[in-house]
């Protein structure tokens, strides 16, 4: 099969910064490669145009056409063209594009068009209570209801996604996934220490993490929290960082044993990650996180949000731990039963990174994928 993803981003050099979304498409198209299949990726919003090949993958870099109050109609035209010849001349069976912004309203392609639903601005507006801009919201509605077949990353995403766009589109649930040979399993480590990675933002609930170490910290003054990500600027109070809002909401003492070290790359947050003793994630929205399933696929045991999606990737006290990250003191309280507890730090890493190998494999969610497009084929 010929697969092509539509996308706004990818983890290239060339292609420029990733978020989540180009994470996902990178690994999922791993997994179709290795399975033979033949993968295009479409990247818009590029600063020139090109063609080149690297990995089994043909990248086809777009760049946006400039007509002030037309532009992004005139890129859609631009890309609808592009995929329409490749159909044509056979290159591709069909397209895959993100909800994200609603990209593909106006692209009519002649091949089928899925869309996978990671989170789209409506959605994320509405689990962050913010106003969400009509423009956005028209044509992530109008790409649903154009599309042939929906995957969403969750049911939690998919049940709500129909909800706020009042459409009754059926879709089916594939996960995301990740390459395991870049997250083998970890050497066990006992040294109290707490792990956070991901972009420093209100929405993954960092303005809780630092009242939840304070109840931590209260029980167990060996508990040491470290923060690894970029920092960001918060969207309702205007603050351009979210560590600075951070810093006043520890406890003094707590404070010391804190460790916020930036941005890292990739192979140094794997380091992170293999010398922490639990990794925590208080978010509030998501779809469903990659950073979680690194994690556990690392063997290590995890305290998360019990929020939404949470429950389709961890087994409460399975696998992993869940909390509102709202109830602080439970929250800490479920992270020190893992700091105090080695043979649990053990037997729930263990069980974690089983869960991954079965559930969210690159070569799992490959197969997954494939058997949907094949349903749209001719």
């Amino acid at each position: 099969m010929k697969i092509a993803f539509l996308t706004p981003e990818f983890p290239h050099p060339k292609t420029g910064s990733s978020g989540g979304i180009g994470t996902s498409i990178f690994n999922l198209s791993k997994g179709l490669v290795n399975l033979g299949h033949q993968v295009i990726i479409l990247v818009y919003g590029q600063k020139e145009d090109e063609i080149f090949q690297e990995n089994g993958i043909t990248f086809y870099r777009i760049k946006n056409i400039k007509v002030k109050g037309i532009s992004a109609y005139l890129t859609q035209k631009k890309i609808q063209k592009l995929i329409n010849d490749l159909y044509k001349n056979k290159q591709i069976d069909i397209v895959e594009a993100p909800d994200w912004t609603g990209f593909s309203a106006f692209i009519k392609p002649k091949c089928p068009l899925v869309i996978r639903l990671n989170g789209s601005d409506t959605y994320f507006c509405y689990l962050d209570n913010r106003p969400v801009k009509w423009k956005n919201k028209f044509q992530e509605k109008r790409a649903l209801k154009n599309a042939d077949g929906i995957i969403s990353v969750s049911k939690f995403t998919g049940d709500l996604t129909n909800k706020l766009f009042k459409i009754s589109k059926p879709f089916e649930v594939i996960p995301n996934s990740i390459d395991l040979d870049n997250f083998e399993s970890s050497t066990h480590v006992n040294n109290n220490t707490i792990l956070y990675f991901g972009t420093l933002i209100r929405k993954k609930g960092l303005l809780e993490l630092p009242l939840i170490f304070n109840e931590v910290y209260k029980n167990n003054k060996n508990a040491k929290l470290i923060l690894a990500g970029k920092d960001a600027s918060d969207v309702i109070s205007g603050n351009s960082s979210t560590w600075q809002m951070m810093i006043p909401l520890f406890d003094k003492e707590a404070f010391q044993n804190v460790q916020f070290i930036g941005s890292l790359p990739y192979t140094e947050i794997k380091k992170q990650i293999q010398q922490a003793t639990v990794c925590v994630f208080p978010t509030f929205a998501e779809a469903l996180p990659v950073s979680w399933i690194e994690a556990m696929a690392m063997q290590k045991p995890v305290v998360a949000s019990n929020i939404g999606w949470a429950n389709e990737i961890i087994t409460d006290e399975k696998d992993g731990l869940l909390e509102h990250p709202k109830k602080y003191e439970e929250f800490a309280n479920k992270i020190n039963s893992i700091l105090t507890n080695e043979a649990l730090q053990i037997e729930m890493g263990v069980e974690a990174r089983k869960k991954i190998i079965q559930k969210f494999s690159k070569e799992v969610v490959a197969k997954q994928s494939v058997a949907f497009y094949q349903k749209f084929l001719k």
